[in-house]
């Protein structure tokens, strides 16, 4: 039952973008010398996108702002806030949401930061953003999740390259009427799990003076320890965020999870016992989109008319750091 004063926040939009080049399973059992049918097997993904060297994760972005305004007919100068959303950055300065600004049709002179949560991201921002449009501050926000997950890839290490597509996602929100919004918000981090899930270069920690070599720019994964620490935790950590909410499992309409991995996927929907129709699912024709994963599978939610006024539904993913992170909404 739900017993919750909601903190409005109305998403009026998304979008999405993605790379022109579709990357099958049989290309890439040939790109890297497997036997057919291998890549398959392994990642459980039909087919998913990569940039190719000239797209930027700029453009990209704006790609998916530019949806999300089309969509709805949205007058781009009504936005007033632009909230990079990104797991991984443009380059280290300036901040990645400029960048995106520069390449979008919004106007150019607006408010725009980073939030960055890693895989979560797009969660944290949506949280920053209902605080913001509740203070009066803003009017409309533009929260845009862009990452290029293929440009990380160290393609000798299976379990973590063949998971792997690039994307971008758009949520245009507003404060809404006060029948829309965040029933709870719980994000958790646990830094026994720090270096099970890293790029270690780019920052102050590795670079040319202090020392690096090729695999610090690589994304790195220990499956293994991280789906170990991930599964003590999540049952607990979910019914907190559904306490917070004073709802239980049966009151959510629609679960919209990180597309981690197939089975990460295939483990949540059994944990928490759902069917497929509100489990969303878009791993076997994206892979795992970083920080673009939640919202390309809440803007999924949102055209199959799975995310429907007056049903809760579930954000829900985990980070690297290791986070937990999730949001049940009340669209």
């Amino acid at each position: 039952m739900l017993n919750k004063t909601v903190i409005p926040i109305k998403i009026i939009s998304t979008g999405i973008a993605l790379p022109p080049n579709k990357l099958d399973a049989d290309e890439l059992d040939k790109r890297l010398n497997k036997p057919a049918g291998y890549s398959l097997k392994r990642s459980g993904i039909l087919y998913r996108y990569h940039a190719d060297q000239q797209l930027s994760q700029a453009d990209l972005a704006a790609q998916a702002i530019n949806d999300a305004i089309m969509r709805c007919d949205i007058d781009a100068k009504s936005i007033d806030l632009l909230i990079s959303a990104c797991a991984l950055p443009i380059q280290a300065l300036p901040y990645t949401a400029t960048h995106i600004l520069k390449a979008s049709s919004l106007s150019k002179n607006i408010t725009c930061f980073d939030v960055n949560g890693s895989c979560v991201s797009f969660i944290c921002a949506l949280q920053v953003a209902a605080g913001l449009l509740n203070s009066g501050a803003y009017k409309r926000i533009a929260i845009v999740s862009a990452d290029l997950a293929s440009r990380g890839l160290d393609w000798q290490d299976e379990e973590s390259s063949f998971i792997f597509g690039d994307g971008a996602a758009c949520a245009i929100v507003e404060q809404g009427d006060g029948r829309s919004g965040i029933l709870s918000c719980l994000l958790e981090t646990y830094t026994d799990g720090i270096d099970l899930c890293e790029i270690r270069g780019g920052g102050s920690r590795r670079n040319l003076r202090t020392g690096m070599d090729e695999t610090d720019c690589l994304f790195h994964m220990q499956g293994k320890p991280l789906f170990k620490l991930v599964s003590s935790l999540i049952e607990p950590y979910l019914a907190r965020l559904l306490n917070r909410a004073g709802l239980t499992l049966a009151d959510i309409a629609t679960v919209i999870p990180h597309q981690a991995s197939h089975l990460s996927l295939e483990h949540m929907r059994k944990r928490l016992n759902v069917s497929s129709d509100v489990l969303i699912d878009i791993y076997r024709f994206r892979g795992n989109q970083v920080a673009a994963s939640i919202p390309s599978a809440l803007h999924e939610a949102i055209i199959t008319k799975r995310f429907n006024s007056g049903k809760p539904a579930m954000l829900i993913g985990t980070a690297a750091g290791v986070t937990l992170g999730g949001m049940i909404l009340l669209p």
